[in-house]
């Protein structure tokens, strides 16, 4: 018996699942020299003829993960014209499932790949968040999707982590009186930018449960009303600079601030 065995592993998309399956089966057999030649992106009878005549020559298995049925019926045809062993991967359970569910199924290739990448843009859209979570790196904000602006306790970051979730690169730059704004703020596109305001007397209340939480005394200048309207001042003189909009989100929910930031940059987009 020839030691060495070869498997084409044939996709109408990238190919990753049939390779995963095949990589599987083979680990419960003794043979150690199983080769496998991964064809992606198999869209067309010619390819398919390549690889048919490809198979036969070198006596390969071919094992498939074709959905588009014009597509697998002629890769399957020809196998058998040509004796060439199949394995149809995914067609089994496909059409169990289409028993079960009462349901035609899709036949779109590539779909379990579109939710990866769904995935992966929403874990590096909370990878973003963090980094460049309140202005420690000014770079982010010309990389941002979103830019959120507020002085302290106005829900920057949690509001920046809800958005990273809806796959938008978001940063955050607080607004401090004693502290001159990144200059990248101003160079940016204001579409992009959303300031955040928010009552003095609402301000005032959080920031004293925020050092009471804290074991500090509710009477430190950061809870003060002065120094807050203070601070909102410069906020409005900033926003103004920018020119971009702004929402107050005063007695508002995360999730509603973030509805609001969304509709409005997907009209402006």
């Amino acid at each position: 018996m020839n030691k060495n065995r070869l498997i084409y592993v044939v996709s109408d998309s990238v190919g990753e699942t049939a390779e995963l399956v095949v990589q599987a089966s083979k680990s419960q057999f003794q043979q150690k020299k199983i080769n496998t030649l991964r064809f992606p992106y198999v869209n067309d009878q010619e390819t398919v003829d390549e690889i048919i005549a490809s198979a036969k020559e070198n006596h390969a298995l071919i094992a498939f993960t074709i959905v588009i049925q014009s597509i697998k019926a002629y890769l399957v045809d020809q196998a058998e014209l040509h004796h060439v062993p199949y394995i149809d991967i995914l067609g089994p359970s496909i059409q169990k499932m289409r028993q079960f569910f009462e349901e035609e199924p899709k036949f779109e290739p590539g779909l379990i790949h579109k939710l990866d990448e769904a995935y992966f843009r929403r874990v590096e859209a909370i990878e973003f968040a963090v980094k460049y979570d309140d202005a420690r790196d000014p770079r982010g904000i010309m990389r941002a999707d979103i830019v959120l602006i507020g002085v302290s306790r106005t829900s920057k970051t949690p509001l920046s982590q809800y958005l990273a979730l809806k796959r938008y690169k978001v940063a955050n730059v607080p607004v401090v009186p004693e502290v001159e704004p990144p200059e990248e703020l101003f160079k940016i596109n204001p579409k992009k930018c959303f300031g955040l305001r928010i009552s003095p007397k609402q301000l005032n209340d959080i920031r004293k449960e925020r050092l009471k939480a804290l074991g500090l005394a509710q009477d430190a200048n950061y809870a003060k009303l002065d120094r807050i309207e203070k601070e909102l001042n410069h906020f409005e003189q900033v926003i103004s600079r920018i020119g971009c909009k702004v929402i107050d989100v005063s007695n508002r929910a995360v999730e509603e601030t973030a509805n609001v930031i969304i509709n409005t940059y997907k009209d402006q987009s």
